[in-house]
C-alpha cells in the first residue's frame, strides 16, 4: 500500500538522512553489480530450495555479507513505498590445482589451466525475503573473469533493488548460490514504527488523530482542493505530536484535504483527502452551495467543491405549483462550479428560475430575478416553436403542459387566445429568448385578471353597503363599538391583515394534528392568512410535499409572511435525524408530511445564517422542553405557547404589531381556542375525543 512521503519522514526520525533517500520510479525489479563484474536478474520469483552443500571443485563466487539500505519506490512526487535494497558482497572460494612438476611448469603451461584462467567465473546468487505477510525469493546471475581473481579475495558486489516491506515490519534475509557451497547467510532488520493519521467519529464531532512522537515538530494545514488545482486554505497550525485535531461534522465536504509536513528544511509536504466518500460531506456540500445571479444575464454556482451538475431554466407561476423546465426547446448545460456563466437569453424576469440536478435529482432551485426585478409576475410564457419552411407553431406554458393557442381546451390560456395573440402583434409581450430553434414571449396577464373581477368586486362591496346600513338600523350600540374596535384596526393592524403565516408541523398523532388545526383557526379569526397542508391535503397529493411547500414558502417570504416550526417530539426526532445522517429514506413518513419533506429548504437558510426574520419556532410548554429544541434552529425566536402567546403574535405581525393591551387581547382569544385540544393532547391513551379540528374552509384554504 502507498506510504505518504511525510509519514515516511516521521517515522525515519528528524535525521538528514531522510531526505537524502534513494528514489527509485516505477515498479520494476532490477540488478546492478560493481565495476569488473556483470549481473542479470531472472525474470520471475522461484522457489527457495536452498539444498545441501557440496564440495567445490575449482574455485567458485560465494555471498560473504550482506547490507541493505531504505529506499522509497516512487509512482508519484509524493506517493510512495518503502523498499529495502540487498547488497550481496562476493568473493572467490577455492584455487586453481596448479602442476606439480616445477620443471614442466617452467617450460609450458598447461594449456587447460591457461584456458579455465581466461574464461569467466559464474555464479547463482538466490536472495530470499521474508516480511509477514510477504515471502520472495529471486536469482541473480553474477559473471567475473577468473584471470582477475584472486582466491579468498572480495570481488565486489551485486545490488538488488528492491524488496517492498511495511513500516514496523520485521524482514528477515538469506543468501546462498546454486549450488551452495557454503551455509548460507542470514541478516534480519527491524523496520521504523509508522506514525498514523486516523479519523474517527464521535457524535456530530470528527476527530484527527496523529500519533507522532512527542519530540516530532510539524505542520499541519486544512484546505479545500477545488477546481484546476487551486486550494482555499481553512486553517493552518504548528505543532508538535500526538495531536488530536477536531472538526464538526458539518465543516466537511469532498475536497477537504489534511496537508502536514515535518518542520525541516526543504521538506516535502503531502497531502491526504480522506472525505471524498464521505455521505455527510457530500450532503453538506449541496448545502453550502449557493446560486448567484450576474446582472444582466450571467450566473454562477458558489460551492468549495466541484459538483456533477447540470442545470436548465424553469418558469415558475405565481400561484404555485412545480417550476416547468424550459427542456426543450432550451437545453442542460454542464455547470463547473465558481465560474462566471451566462444565460442564452435577451431579458431577465422574475418568473424564470435556475434548476440544479445531479444524477437527475433535483438539488437547488433559485429564481434570482425576483431579488432584482421584484416579486413573481402573473404572466403568462409564450413558447414558440420554428420549424423548417417558416413553419412555426404557438403555445403558452400552463401546469397542465404547453397548451396551443386558438385551441377548444378549458384553460386560461385558451380562453384568451385571440387576445395573446394581439398582445403578440402589438409589442405588449417581452421577448425572452430566440434563436432558430423559436422563442420566448412573457405576457401579462393583469388587465385580464383586473377585468374579470371588477364586477365581482363591485357586487360585493353594494352587498356590504346593504348589510352595513342593515346592521347600523339593528343594533346601533353594538355597531358604535364594532367601528370603534374597526377603526384601531385599521390604524395599528393593517399590516397584519396582509401577512401570511406558513405552519410547519410534523404529524406525530391525530391529537397533535387537532392542535394544529385548532392553533390555525385561531389565528385566522386575528386576522391572518394561514397556510398549513392541513387544509391542502388535495394540492399537496397532486404536487408533492416538496414542490408544494417550496411554492408556499416563497409565496409567503415575498409577502413579508412568516414560516412558523412547530416542534415536537417527533418534530425534534426528525430534524436530529436529518442533522445526524441526512434525508430519511423514501416512504418512511406520510405522503403528506410538508415538515419532513420542507427540511432540505429550511435547513440551508439556518445553516447560512438566513433565518432571523424569516423563521420562528415554537412548541407547546406542556408536550416539549425546551431544551429539547436542535441549537441550529434557535438562530430565531422560540417560543412557548401558550405561555408566550403575546410574543409569538407579535413575531408573526412584524413591525406594526398593535399596542401591548391589544396583543394581550388576542393572546387571550387563541390561548382560550388552543386549550380543549391541548387537553385533549394531554389525556391518557383511550380518552381522546373523536374528531378532527379542520377549521375553515378545508379543502379550499391555501
Amino acid at each position: 500500500m502507498p506510504v505518504p512521503w511525510f509519514l515516511l519522514s516521521l517515522a525515519l526520525g528528524p535525521s538528514p538522512m531522510v531526505f537524502s533517500l534513494e528514489r527509485i520510479v516505477g515498479p520494476q525489479n532490477a540488478a546492478r553489480c560493481s565495476p569488473g563484474l556483470s549481473c542479470h536478474l531472472r525474470e520471475g520469483d522461484m522457489l527457495c530450495m536452498p539444498g545441501s552443500i557440496v564440495s567445490a571443485l575449482e574455485p567458485v563466487l560465494v555471498p560473504t555479507r550482506l547490507q541493505t539500505e531504505l529506499v522509497l519506490r516512487c509512482h508519484q512526487e509524493t506517493d510512495c513505498d518503502l523498499c529495502v535494497s540487498v547488497a550481496v558482497h562476493l568473493a572467490v572460494h577455492g584455487h586453481w590445482e596448479e602442476p606439480g612438476d616445477k620443471e614442466q611448469f617452467g617450460r609450458a603451461t598447461d594449456p587447460e589451466l591457461e584456458e579455465r584462467k581466461n574464461a569467466s567465473l559464474q555464479a547463482h546468487v538466490v536472495l530470499s525475503f521474508q516480511a509477514y505477510p510477504t515471502s520472495r525469493c529471486v536469482l541473480l546471475e553474477v559473471q567475473v573473469l577468473a584471470a582477475l581473481l584472486q582466491p579468498g579475495q572480495p570481488v565486489g558486489s551485486v545490488v538488488f533493488d528492491c524488496f517492498e516491506a511495511a513500516l514496523g515490519a520485521e524482514v528477515r534475509i538469506w543468501s546462498y548460490t546454486q549450488p551452495r557451497y557454503q551455509k548460507e547467510l542470514n541478516f534480519t532488520q527491524q523496520l521504523p514504527a509508522l506514525p498514523w493519521l486516523n479519523v474517527s467519529t464521535d457524535g456530530e464531532d470528527v476527530h484527527l488523530l496523529l500519533d507522532v512522537s512527542e519530540e516530532q515538530h510539524f505542520g499541519i494545514s486544512l484546505y479545500w482542493n477545488q477546481t484546476q488545482g487551486s486550494k482555499t486554505h481553512r486553517w493552518h497550525r504548528n505543532l508538535t505530536g500526538p495531536q488530536t485535531i477536531t472538526l464538526n461534522h458539518t465543516d466537511l465536504v469532498p475536497c477537504l484535504c489534511i496537508q502536514v509536513w515535518p518542520l525541516e528544511p526543504d521538506s516535502v509536504r503531502t497531502s491526504i483527502c480522506p472525505f471524498k466518500s464521505d455521505h455527510r460531506a457530500r450532503r453538506n456540500l449541496w448545502r453550502a452551495a449557493q446560486l448567484q445571479l450576474l446582472p444582466p444575464r450571467g450566473w454562477r454556482l458558489n460551492a468549495p467543491c466541484s459538483l456533477p451538475a447540470e442545470a436548465t431554466l424553469c418558469w415558475q407561476a405565481p400561484s404555485g405549483g412545480p417550476c416547468q423546465p424550459l427542456v426543450p426547446p432550451l437545453y442542460r448545460e454542464n455547470v463547473t462550479v465558481n465560474k462566471d456563466l451566462e444565460f442564452p437569453l435577451l431579458k431577465g424576469h422574475p418568473n424564470l428560475c435556475v434548476q440544479v440536478s445531479s444524477w437527475e435529482k433535483l438539488e437547488l432551485q433559485e429564481c434570482l430575478w425576483s431579488d432584482f426585478l421584484g416579486p413573481l409576475k402573473d404572466d403568462i410564457l409564450l413558447v414558440e416553436t420554428r420549424g423548417p419552411q417558416d413553419n412555426s407553431s404557438l403555445c403558452a406554458l400552463e401546469p397542465s403542459g404547453c397548451t396551443p393557442l386558438l385551441s377548444r381546451a378549458s384553460t386560461r390560456a385558451a380562453r384568451l387566445g385571440k387576445q395573446l395573440l394581439q398582445d403578440l402583434k402589438s409589442g405588449q409581450c417581452m421577448k425572452l429568448w430566440d434563436d432558430d430553434l423559436g422563442a420566448l414571449w412573457a405576457c401579462p396577464m393583469d388587465k385580464y385578471i383586473h377585468q374579470r373581477w371588477a364586477l365581482v368586486w363591485l357586487a360585493c362591496l353594494l352587498l356590504v353597503a346593504v348589510l352595513f346600513l342593515l346592521l347600523l338600523l339593528l343594533k346601533k350600540d353594538h355597531v358604535k363599538g364594532w367601528l370603534r374596535l374597526l377603526k384601531e384596526d385599521v390604524r395599528s393592524g393593517a399590516a397584519l391583515r396582509a401577512r401570511a403565516a406558513l405552519l410547519l408541523y410534523s404529524a406525530d398523532d391525530a391529537g397533535f394534528e387537532r392542535l394544529v388545526g385548532a392553533l390555525a383557526s385561531a389565528l385566522c379569526q386575528l386576522p391572518l392568512r394561514v397556510v398549513v397542508d392541513l387544509w391542502s391535503r388535495r394540492e399537496v397529493s397532486a404536487q408533492g410535499p416538496l414542490a408544494w411547500f417550496h411554492a408556499q414558502r416563497l409565496q409567503t417570504l415575498q409577502e413579508g409572511g412568516m414560516v412558523v416550526l412547530l416542534f415536537s417530539p417527533g418534530a425534534v426526532a426528525l430534524c436530529r435525524e436529518w442533522l445526524q445522517d441526512g434525508a430519511p429514506p423514501p416512504g418512511e413518513h406520510s405522503p403528506h408530511d410538508a415538515f419532513a419533506a420542507s427540511l432540505s429548504c429550511v435547513l440551508p437558510d439556518f445553516l447560512q445564517g438566513r433565518a432571523l426574520g424569516r423563521y420562528v419556532g415554537a412548541y407547546f410548554d406542556s408536550l416539549l422542553c425546551p431544551d429539547a429544541v436542535p441549537a441550529l434552529f434557535r438562530a430565531g425566536p422560540v417560543l412557548a405557547l401558550p405561555s408566550q402567546l403575546p410574543d409569538f403574535l407579535r413575531a408573526l405581525q412584524g413591525p406594526d404589531a398593535p399596542g401591548p393591551w391589544r396583543l394581550a387581547d388576542m393572546a387571550e382569544q387563541v390561548s382560550q381556542a388552543l386549550q380543549p385540544a391541548l387537553d385533549s393532547c394531554l389525556r391518557p391513551p383511550g380518552t381522546e375525543e373523536t374528531g378532527l379540528e379542520m377549521g375553515p374552509e378545508l379543502e379550499n384554504r391555501t
